[in-house]
């Protein structure tokens, strides 16, 4: 299990369904209603706001609660003012991890992920410490049956893409982060809209863990992911198939 995936796929262990789905739910509101304050609230007429719209679809939020979510923004009085602040550090083992939130209180958000890296063998970093480990980049998603191999890649680098990766999950497509909107723009109208349009950190390096060490880092990605200020988590590193069973086995 490589660590740039946002630990989707360790979400599931846990309970509370509900919850997460709550959490995600906040999280896309936040988006939505920054994006919409930095451009102008028509998601045709503004990128960010159009793949925060669209990762809204694809989480199965209701149309009304993105409509509001958008309005809310809009408005002259609109709600919460959200800050986007990163923050580096290093988990057990050395692994590199980046955090992404959108908080309406700075200080508070600093204490929790500071606190979440102390208590579980990381230590918080300057901002810039770690993300020379990570690059920067685009990603655009379908599903296997949007395309074939060939037609995609095709479209993909008339569209300005860097790279294209195809297999029976799906086409991943990577680009700058200068040219992820025209290339999703690009793509979707030929193909329709893809599963996903965002930012990635994809790391350079990967830093292979034991069970033990896999078990303190996953304790800390999971509070970390629980705490209703963060976005995205980014993290370098490798947990071989054979420690993630004994993992689920415990």
């Amino acid at each position: 299990m490589a660590g740039h995936s946002q630990f989707k796929n360790i979400m599931h262990r846990k309970g509370a369904q509900d919850a997460r789905r709550a959490r995600q739910f906040a999280r896309l509101i936040r988006e939505i209603t920054v994006s919409a304050r930095q451009g102008l609230p028509d998601p045709a007429s503004n990128p960010r706001l159009r793949a925060a719209v669209t990762a809204a679809r694809q989480a199965n939020m209701p149309r009304d609660t993105v409509e509001r979510a958008i309005k809310k923004a809009a408005g002259a009085a609109a709600g919460d003012d959200y800050m986007e602040v990163r923050y580096e550090g290093y988990g057990p083992a050395g692994v590199a991890v980046i955090v992404e939130t959108l908080t309406d209180n700075r200080n508070r958000t600093a204490s929790d992920i500071r606190s979440a890296f102390s208590k579980h063998g990381g230590a918080l970093g300057e901002t810039n410490s770690v993300s020379f480990m990570f690059s920067r980049l685009g990603v655009v998603r379908y599903p296997a049956k949007a395309a074939s191999e060939d037609a995609m890649l095709e479209s993909a680098i008339e569209a300005g893409a860097e790279n294209v990766e195809s297999s029976d999950e799906g086409h991943e497509i990577t680009t700058s982060i200068e040219s992820l909107f025209a290339v999703r723009d690009a793509l979707e109208a030929r193909f329709g809209a893809p599963e996903s349009a965002k930012f990635d950190w994809r790391p350079s390096t990967t830093v292979t863990l034991d069970e033990d060490r896999a078990a303190s880092l996953l304790k800390l990605l999971d509070v970390l992911e629980d705490n209703d200020d963060v976005q995205n988590v980014y993290a370098n590193f490798d947990i071989p198939e054979s420690v993630m069973q004994s993992l689920s086995a415990a």
